[in-house]
């Protein structure tokens, strides 16, 4: 009787673990998310705030101080200005067309892969600045 309570206790303790761990992880994600949509809306407003007194959008973010700053996945945000990067460099909808009318501001994500269109897998999990500032948040919530 008391080994069958032992694999019986072992078995709940496992289970509960288990359960722990899944909750922890998708905690720990959901974190990390956060502090990089928090990262990319400080970038935007410093690039803004760049726009507004020089008249023109910094070159790269090295201009506003942040090319240092990687996500929490540790990889470097992206930043593509427009004025001087070529159309295939731009983020883009479901129907391809740019989501931004001034710049690109993102990070890769978990994956540390992305593509120009959202709808790419690889893209699924980006961390992206869209309708000009208006959006800021995971790839595939993004729906315009």
């Amino acid at each position: 009787m008391t080994l069958v309570e032992l694999v019986l206790i072992v078995a709940i303790v496992g289970v509960l673990t288990t359960l722990g761990l899944t909750t922890y992880r998708s905690y720990i994600d959901r974190l990390k998310i956060d502090q990089a949509v928090g990262d990319v809306m400080v970038m935007s407003l410093s690039v803004t705030e760049f726009k507004n007194d020089y008249n023109r959008l910094p070159v790269d973010l090295a201009e506003i101080g942040k090319s240092a700053m990687v996500d929490p996945w540790g990889h470097p945000y992206r930043y593509v200005n427009h004025a001087t990067a070529p159309n295939g460099e731009f983020r883009k909808d479901k129907n391809i067309v740019p989501i931004n009318s001034d710049f690109d501001l993102y990070s890769k994500g978990k994956d540390g892969a992305s593509a120009a269109p959202l709808t790419a897998s690889t893209s699924r999990d980006d961390i992206i600045r869209a309708n000009d500032g208006a959006f800021v948040g995971l790839a595939s919530v993004y729906d315009p």
